[in-house]
């Protein structure tokens, strides 16, 4: 048997007789979701009653519109409130991440595409480094002969088109065998309204603040958007920021409840995007990621100590962090 037809019968024998929370992070982007989305409808063919749910904000105009063009049935864990007999699955992303906030319910399963970085013992974990945490989902239709309707087709499409920027980034093989896949089934006229959608007048004053902040010490630009952003805005920024011929890692932080929300973007080999986030963070907040890209966050007491001078310490760590990493 493939490796998805195995995947996917073991997580229908951990589900069985469960009823289902598809639990994404607080912030979902079209990853998350889509992946909620199809795999809702896979639980479904086989009885397993499923919903899905996320803790936080959904910010940006373009995840509005794919929601509401594909009508995604996703909604705040408070509106639908999960109980302590509840089975969940987190997807795109970890139990011990700090987007994702605990809600009633066992956690028994992950599917996800990050690096791996939590302890928690899963009943089932299904852990592949793909492009997009879409494509896992994607191989249980194809491995097991299951059609994907069309809407579930166009949101899985949008999400692997977003999460690997265009595919060039991270891009798999398997990411590749997904899109020749799914771009003969999904609604077109759909993803093209999706792409032409994707930056609202709004940002506009996220970006105005990138340019008359950024700080470039040797390659790193740093940039403060001194307002709250959604996570979506902050990592379209740290992508504009590492498109400049002289940076090779963004470093761009936006307030947020008292602290701070991080992107991090690197083209550098020997300066991963995730290891020099949770090293210039430890002790302060939480973070982490892939090689080119990663996320994270300063807790508001460590931001409350620094008072307004916060540029400078989180410069420095980083700065510090970069000379050991470029070092070795």
């Amino acid at each position: 048997m493939k490796e998805s037809q195995l995947k996917l019968q073991s997580l229908i024998d951990v589900l069985k007789g469960h009823d289902v929370v598809i639990q994404t992070h607080n912030y979902p982007d079209p990853d998350a979701i889509a992946t909620a989305f199809a795999l809702r409808y896979l639980l479904g063919l086989y009885n397993i009653n499923a919903r899905c749910v996320y803790c936080g904000k959904i910010d940006k105009l373009s995840t509005q519109l794919m929601i509401r063009e594909l009508h995604i049935d996703i909604a705040l864990a408070d509106t639908r409130p999960p109980r302590d007999e509840d089975y969940i699955i987190t997807v795109d992303g970890q139990r011990s991440n700090s987007n994702f906030t605990d809600i009633p319910g066992e956690e028994v399963a992950c599917i996800d595409h990050h690096p791996w970085t939590t302890s928690y013992e899963y009943k089932f974990v299904d852990h592949r480094a793909y492009g997009a945490c879409a494509t896992i989902i994607v191989d249980y239709f194809l491995d097991n002969d299951i059609d994907i309707p069309a809407d579930i087709a166009t949101a899985l499409l949008y999400a692997i088109k977003v999460d690997t920027n265009n595919f060039c980034r991270r891009v798999t093989e398997e990411d590749i065998k997904a899109f020749a896949k799914l771009n003969a089934i999904a609604d077109l006229k759909v993803m093209t309204r999706l792409g032409s959608n994707e930056l609202e007048l709004t940002d506009l004053r996220a970006y105005g603040a990138a340019i008359q902040n950024i700080v470039v010490y040797d390659v790193i630009g740093f940039v403060h958007i001194p307002f709250d952003c959604p996570d979506g805005l902050v990592a379209m920024v740290s992508d504009f920021i590492l498109s400049l011929d002289s940076v090779e890692l963004a470093i761009v932080y936006a307030d947020r409840d008292g602290g701070f929300k991080f992107s991090v973007r690197s083209e550098m080999d020997d300066v991963p995007a995730g290891t020099i986030t949770k090293m210039a963070l430890e002790g302060i907040g939480d973070g982490g990621g892939h090689a080119e890209m990663a996320g994270g966050v300063i807790y508001p007491s460590f931001a409350h100590e620094s008072g307004h001078n916060i540029d400078a310490p989180i410069r420095d760590r980083f700065m510090t962090a970069y000379k050991k990493l470029h070092k070795s």
